[in-house]
């Protein structure tokens, strides 16, 4: 009687193959175990914190509250924009 463990000439067969394949789930499985807990916690850690007293985080707390309305939340965002935006000094890229 031959079985899948002794396959035609007494090697392993194709079953051989299935092995590398688990063996990539396991590591694939915890790597993304481990970026979905451990390691979301230190993301965070070399980038500086989000200042809740910045200008454009006041601005989007007034616009969430309601105290100024969509046409101001982004005009006023186009001025900080140019002070406090991602842009840097003098508008240069």
């Amino acid at each position: 009687m031959q079985t899948l463990a002794h396959f035609a000439d007494g090697g392993p067969g194709p079953w051989i193959l299935f092995f590398p394949l688990i063996w990539a789930a396991v590591v694939i499985g915890g790597i993304t175990l481990l970026r979905r807990t451990v390691w979301r916690g230190r993301r965070g850690s070399w980038r500086p914190a989000p200042d809740d007293n910045s200008p454009i985080a006041v601005l989007g707390h007034r616009f969430a509250s309601g105290e100024i309305d969509e046409d101001e939340y982004w005009r006023r965002l186009s001025v900080l924009d140019e002070q406090f935006g991602r842009t840097g000094k003098g508008g240069a890229a």
